[in-house]
């Protein structure tokens, strides 16, 4: 091959590159993923132990401290606290990212992701309220696990296409779940817990680990990546 033939490739290769980053959301960070998993696999384990004290005030006799809207309320408060935190985690470490790479955390692309994102997931949480409103509470994990999966695969045309994978992954363990109600607080975890951990993992390893090695310096300043 000549090194005109070579130079060509190189000038189309650089093209695809360009037109990826400019209509694909990279910044998003692997370790806001591990991070709401341990988030998730802690709030799993409250709720679990929240459970058992329950459970031993009906075996005791104690049915007079058990008030369904505040059992209610307190699963609400911390399925938001383990949200919230994830939120600001994600913004946190995303931010980090699009700072290395010399890019902006909220651009056109990003805003896409949010929206394709958020449309299932709004759906979901409305959709869970009402099963909650009419106690089919059995139902909300699985619920949760399938609307997630829909929007992390609506919003994968916008960002890697590992995340594609990671949604197909949580819809079938939630329709498994949907099969064997009961056991929904464990299947919460493995989703929101387990799942996350190793997609993090995965996707530091798979495009941040050479991110965090090298120096960059914003193109605004006249700079680039070495």
């Amino acid at each position: 091959m000549t090194t005109e033939n070579t130079n060509h490739l190189e000038a189309i290769q650089d093209i695809r590159n360009m037109m990826k980053k400019s209509t694909r959301f990279l910044s998003l960070s692997g370790l806001s993923g591990v991070f709401a998993g341990i988030y998730a696999l802690f709030a799993a384990y409250v709720s679990y132990l929240y459970c058992q004290s329950i459970i031993n005030d009906m075996i005791n006799g104690r049915s007079e401290n058990i008030d369904a809207n505040k059992i209610y309320l307190n699963f609400i408060l911390i399925a938001a606290c383990t949200l919230f935190l994830s939120i600001i985690t994600a913004y946190y470490f995303s931010n980090r990212k699009a700072k290395r790479m010399g890019q902006n955390l909220f651009d056109d692309t990003a805003i896409r992701v949010l929206i394709n994102l958020c449309i299932p997931l709004v759906a979901g949480g409305i959709f869970c309220l009402a099963l909650l409103y009419h106690g089919s509470i059995v139902y909300i994990a699985p619920a949760m696990l399938l609307f997630y999966g829909l929007a992390l695969i609506n919003a994968s045309k916008y960002t890697y296409d590992d995340i594609r994978y990671f949604g197909i992954c949580e819809i079938v363990l939630g329709l498994i779940n949907a099969f064997n109600l009961g056991n929904g607080l464990l299947y919460w975890a493995i989703g929101f817990g387990f799942l996350h951990i190793v997609y993090g993992a995965t996707m530091w390893f798979k495009y941040e680990k050479g991110v965090h090695s090298k120096p960059v310096i914003k193109e605004s300043e006249g700079t680039i990546n070495f």
